[in-house]
């Protein structure tokens, strides 16, 4: 198979042809970040980088020959967490550049595949891409194959369905340490500034990796550790903390849990972000797959990439 991959990133989907057994003979891929570039190169240095997608006409390549055409374009104009400027947004616009290669491998190649990835939307905007793409999407979270909660809409013409939850929880994939939560809301390429306690377990972004306290303060006392924001002696259930010898997995448990754990201040509370490993885990790359860059870098890519598992069951619905 020929594949060409627009907005290739760290190549997630090279991994996931790979990972549904699909022998891939030429790979192309556009990219721009020479970070993701430098990743990319050190993993599959066959891979064909052809540069900047806007200028796709002068690529040097034979048209005819891609069997497969997979891209993720950018998703800032159509996300609800921006601006949501859709197709304004020159960023998302980018989606036009996708559509003219696929209808110019199309008259070439009329059995092409391809796959288009990106984000929640409003149905304005969805109902724009299905009607030039000509398929509908299947809205699937990353949630069923990893340890964070990622929604994202999958174009394709060829059909698949929603992979089996594999049960894997964030608690599982992390190097020590432990975490309040089940998921991860969704990593995205501002992780690597790290978060704080205020904006955690009140704006409930960037996820934290809360250290055994347990063992440092002895104060701490039975299954949860609570933290009150605002210091008024609310214990809400956002602001319970499972320690690593709870019974409890998450969050959810009943709501008599507040009795069971004694107030801390927030300087008593030792936590850090999650490890570029840890995150790779998130995404069901390989660990150390981008250790080939700076950890800031690392982080970025793989907020930007994709959930590796997920595109691999779709793809193996392609074979």
């Amino acid at each position: 198979m020929n594949v060409l991959s627009l907005f290739d990133g760290l190549s997630c989907g090279h991994i996931a042809l790979e990972r549904a057994g699909i022998e891939v003979d030429n790979y192309y891929a556009s990219e721009l970040d020479k970070y993701a570039i430098t990743v990319t190169q050190a993993n599959y240095p066959k891979t064909i980088q052809l540069g900047d997608v806007t200028q796709w006409r002068k690529w040097d390549i034979d048209w005819a020959s891609i069997d497969l055409l997979i891209g993720g374009s950018p998703c800032q104009g159509f996300s609800f967490a921006g601006k949501q400027l859709a197709f304004d947004d020159p960023r998302s616009a980018l989606f036009f550049v996708y559509v003219d290669i696929l209808n110019h491998i199309k008259n070439l190649n009329p059995d092409v595949k391809f796959l288009l990835e990106n984000v929640r939307m409003k149905k304005e905007y969805l109902t724009v891409i299905s009607e030039y793409l000509g398929v509908e999407p299947v809205f699937i979270n990353s949630a069923l194959v990893s340890a964070q909660s990622r929604q994202r809409f999958y174009w394709a013409n060829w059909h698949f369905e929603q992979p089996e939850d594999k049960g894997i929880l964030l608690k599982d994939i992390l190097e020590d340490d432990f975490v309040d939560r089940d998921k991860f809301h969704c990593i995205d390429a501002n992780y690597f500034r790290g978060g704080n306690l205020k904006s955690y377990f009140e704006k409930h972004r960037r996820q934290l990796v809360f250290q055994s306290a347990k063992d440092k303060n002895p104060l701490i006392q039975g299954d949860y550790l609570h933290f009150d924001p605002a210091g008024k002696g609310h214990f809400s259930q956002c602001n319970r903390v499972n320690l690593p010898e709870s019974k409890h997995k998450s969050l959810s448990g009943t709501s008599g849990g507040n009795k069971h754990g004694v107030v801390i201040d927030k300087e008593e509370l030792t936590y850090r972000k999650l490890t570029p490993t840890e995150c790779e885990r998130l995404q069901t790359v390989e660990d150390n797959y981008t250790n080939h860059v700076s950890n800031t870098q690392r982080y970025k890519m793989l907020g930007n990439g994709w959930t590796v598992d997920v595109v691999a069951h779709i793809f193996k619905a392609m074979k």
